[in-house]
């Protein structure tokens, strides 16, 4: 023990413990470095025992990334998650597009594609949606009712840039195949302005199933040319690896990949009820 303080004093160059023939005590620089150590110590006991538990609590700072007409939807699943584990802290990215794999220091990334992302990550689908045509009865009234994909040629058709498709719209089955190329009458690249000039009356919109469900419910939008679906989109939970999964990670997937499909569900009856089809 002599030999080991000894070597500290040396490495610290300073005096530790004053000897004598009769006593030995701690210098003032010793009682200093020894408070300092318990404290690191105790700091290294609590940072080991909540790494050991960060698989079995949730808790922390999740930060998760998701493009924005997806994360406004997803909002009150993140508010009960919340209220579920309340030790962890939510913090949302949005984006217009989707972000490269894990960008940021993210822990989950949520995309939309077509089909499985090419990426080294983890993978879970948590369902699809598509795109419907909408239009509002003003504009119908206005307009006519199109009764068949080839009658919008005569119809202002607005148009969503959307690096996932072409410009055209692609009508594919019963009684057969038909492609419609909008017009530059009104672009955006938003869902969200797309649904309100929709509403407005600007002319018919290509619209995702998480879009219209309330201004279906409540008759500003009616569906047009059902049961056509366009541009079906797969959507993806990455995150980077399976193993030692944090807990706060671990249970926001179960939660997203339990309730995310019912949220999608809801809108599918809505959008598939024939009362708000013309």
């Amino acid at each position: 023990m002599s030999r080991i303080v000894a070597e500290l004093e040396s490495q610290l160059q300073t005096r530790l413990l004053h000897r004598t023939t009769r006593r030995l005590r701690m210098s003032e620089a010793g009682e200093r470095f020894l408070e300092r150590a318990r404290q690191i110590m105790l700091l290294t006991e609590e940072a080991t025992d909540e790494a050991r538990g960060a698989h079995l609590t949730p808790r922390g700072r999740l930060r998760f990334h998701c493009t924005h007409g997806l994360g406004l939807l997803i909002m009150p699943l993140v508010t009960r998650y919340n209220a579920s584990c309340p030790e962890v802290v939510m913090e949302l990215t949005l984006s217009q597009r989707n972000p490269g794999p894990l960008a940021d220091g993210q822990d989950v990334v949520i995309t939309i594609g077509q089909g499985l992302p090419d990426s080294q990550q983890i993978a879970i689908p948590l369902g699809h949606i598509y795109s419907i045509l909408c239009a509002s009865p003003e504009y119908l009234a206005r307009n006519g009712v199109p009764e068949h994909p080839e009658d919008l040629r005569g119809h202002t058709c607005l148009r969503t840039v959307d690096p996932l498709f072409e410009e055209d719209w692609s009508f594919e089955g019963h009684p057969g195949s038909c492609v419609i190329v909008p017009q530059d009458t009104f672009l955006t690249n938003v869902a969200d302005a797309m649904l309100k000039a929709t509403e407005l009356g600007v002319g018919v919109g290509l619209l995702p199933t998480t879009q219209p469900v309330r201004p279906l419910n409540n008759g500003r939008l009616c569906r047009l040319l059902a049961p056509h679906r366009l541009r079906l989109r797969e959507i993806y939970a990455l995150y980077p690896s399976r193993h030692y999964l944090d807990a706060k990670v671990r249970t926001w997937l179960d939660f997203l990949k339990e309730q995310l499909p019912l949220l999608f569900a809801e809108h599918q009856r809505v959008v598939d009820d024939h009362r708000y089809w013309r």
